[in-house]
């Protein structure tokens, strides 16, 4: 049967081809995620969160700033780690715009410890 040929290691900088994303060098520093859907962000998800943005649309990091900016993403304020209960509580939540969130997230989730 044929196999499917070996691609370059995903690390930057790395030599080395592999079958997977990274090389067995590299493999241990990336534990593999699970998809969006299995982590909980599935249709249901887009559907609630789309509403919560309809209800508060604005970014609560830059109207605390005294800017009006739009906000296009929900986040967890205290992140979840795949707990359920956590997860669906409307009062962890707050709309953010994007650069907010990805600044929010890069700090507090840095080291992520996934419970799935």
């Amino acid at each position: 049967m044929p196999r499917k040929s070996k691609r370059p290691c995903s690390q930057p900088g790395c030599p080395n081809l592999t079958e997977g994303k990274y090389c067995e060098e590299h493999k241990g520093q990336y534990p593999d995620r699970p998809s969006a859907a299995k982590r909980g962000y599935g249709s249901r998800w887009q559907r609630v969160s789309r509403a919560y943005l309809r209800k508060n649309p604005l970014c609560v990091m830059c109207k605390a700033q005294g800017r009006y900016v739009a906000a296009t993403v929900v986040d967890h304020i205290i992140p979840h780690r795949g707990d359920k209960v956590l997860f669906w509580n409307e009062t962890n939540w707050q709309a953010l715009c994007k650069p907010c969130h990805d600044r929010k997230t890069w700090t507090e989730d840095s080291n992520p410890e996934y419970k799935y």
